[in-house]
Order: structure tokens, then sequence, then C-alpha cells
């Protein structure tokens, strides 16, 4: 009797990568096996699952509905095989996470030097990125983002204190074109601006004024998506530049930045580690979640069901 899931498991890693030499790497076999497995099920099924052409793979509609039919059962499957396999023993293997380019909290590598130390045989494998996609049908274990930006089926649990977003600038910027009091100020003034894409719109900044939440689409004389380089040209004096009171607070302290209009920036709601609802979590997700938990002493909350 033939195994009706063979070609399965190379199917999946190519729909995945849409690349054949990367699955067979994911895999730890040679390309042509790959391609031999997958052809082999769209033979016994009748149905081409992938359009080939020397320079890209794709999913037909049928390969399209075949991986989203079949992806999340194969991967409760493999969890609940990984979890029998470590009951006895510690977690391991590798956690992928997707982590906004803004999360401190994480990128700052405390949290995670104590995580890795704490499990020896757990690896991370982590994507620094403020694009928003589906984690799971991308393969990541969970991903890192502002509450307020995650979907309503996932669970999520805070890793952060409350965030402020903050103005900032030089001293020396200021001195030379004054401080804005209020933000419609911002559209008289030079601004470093965040746009996460070429075809993007740049961010408008948000604030708050009697309780109402407003924003402003500054004209910015310099815009881009790396916060690092905002940063460095706000230091420099290029401008006003908005981002998270966390990213400026080495450079707030010791008094190269200066927040201007805080009173229109009051706190919200952090950054939460957010994963699928499934009956099984990975033991290295798991174990995760517990060492943020103890070290935000935070619960583990369904983030915004209904």
């Amino acid at each position: 009797m033939s195994d009706p899931f063979e070609g399965m498991a190379a199917f999946l890693a190519v729909a995945e990568t849409l690349n054949f030499r990367r699955a067979s790497e994911r895999l730890g076999v040679t390309r042509s096996a790959v391609s031999q497995a997958v052809r082999r099920l769209e033979d016994r099924i009748g149905v081409p699952l992938l359009q080939r052409t020397t320079r890209s793979v794709r999913l037909t509609d049928a390969g399209a509905h075949l991986f989203a039919a079949t992806r999340p059962a194969l991967a409760e499957i493999g969890t609940a095989l990984e979890v029998i396999a470590s009951t006895h023993g510690a977690p391991g293997g590798t956690l992928r996470l997707a982590v906004s380019s803004i999360a401190e909290s994480i990128l700052e590598g405390e949290a995670l030097a104590g995580f890795l130390a704490a499990y020896p045989s757990v690896g991370v494998d982590i994507l620094v990125t403020d694009e928003e996609f589906d984690i799971v049908a991308a393969g990541f274990d969970a991903g890192v983002r502002l509450g307020e930006a995650i979907e309503q089926d996932m669970i999520a649990i805070p890793v952060s204190a409350p965030q402020r977003q903050l103005v900032v600038a030089s001293p020396t910027y200021l001195a030379e074109f004054g401080r804005p009091a209020h933000p419609r100020d911002l559209l008289a003034h030079r601004c470093i601006g965040w746009r996460p894409a070429p075809d993007v719109a740049p961010y408008r900044w948000e604030f708050t004024e009697d309780g109402r939440d407003f924003d402003i689409a500054v004209n910015p004389r310099v815009a881009t998506n790396d916060m690092g380089m905002m940063v460095r040209l706000a230091l420099a004096g290029a401008g006003l530049t908005c981002g998270m009171e966390e990213t400026f607070r080495p450079h707030l302290e010791r008094g190269a930045l200066e927040a201007v209009l805080e009173a229109f920036c009051p706190p919200f709601a952090g950054f939460h580690l957010y994963y699928p609802s499934r009956r099984t979590v990975p033991l290295r997700l798991r174990a995760l979640i517990d060492h943020l938990r103890a070290r935000n002493g935070a619960s583990p909350r369904a983030s915004r069901q209904g």
C-alpha cells in the first residue's frame, strides 16, 4: 500500500520557500530528490501543484489550496512529535521569531541572552522586520509587535513596559530653529520621517490632546526605513524625528537629544510576543514564554478576542 503522505514534506518545503535549493537545504537532501518527490506527488494526485520556470517557482491554484489546507495540521503533528520526543528532556531545536525593528526590549539582547543561557539546546533565528504578514504561513513560531498591531486570533503576552512615542531633536537644532509648542507646529520644522517602503506614504506622527487621538502628516525632509539612520541624523542636528522612547533613552539621558511635545505623548500598551492558538505549543516556545513571563511578571492573555 502506498504512503498517501509521500512527497508532502518536500512539497511543503518548496511551498514555504518557493525555491527548490532552499527547500533541499531545509530537508537535508539533494535538490533533485526534492524535485522528484514533488513530481511523484503531482503524478499521484493528477494535478500540477507548482509552476516551474528557470527563474521562479509559483504555486498553482491547486497547490495553494493544498498548502493552506494541510500545513496547519502537519504543523500540529510535528509539534506533537516534538513534545513527545522531548517529554523527558530539555527543550531543543530552533525558535524562529519575527521581531519589529523598534522592539528594543527584545533586540537589546538581555532577555534573549538570559533565555539562551537557561536553554543551551535551543537556537534562535530572528527576522527583524516591520512588514505585516502571516507568521504561521511563513513558518515562524512567534512574533513581537506592539499590541495594537496583533491579529485578533493570536495569543499574546506583554514583553515590555508601557511605551511612549516621543518627538526628539538635538539641542543644536532646537537652539537654531526653536521648540514646537503644538504638534501642528511640526509642519514648519525640518522632520526626519519613517517610511516602511518606497511605495508607502511616510508614517503620520500620532499624538493625543484632551483624550482625543490625532495625527500629523509631516512632510519629512528625509524619509527612511532605518530607525538607526533617523537617530543618527537627529543627533547630527538635521531635524526632529519621532520614535519609541526606549530607542532614544540613552541619548536623552546623556543630553544628546531632547524631547519636545511630551504633553501630547501619553504612554500606551507596549510590545507583545504573539503566537497562534494551538492545542500544542512547541516546548522551545513554551520555554521562551515562561522565561519572558518571569522576567516581566506578566501573564499570557488572548489578544483582543472577539
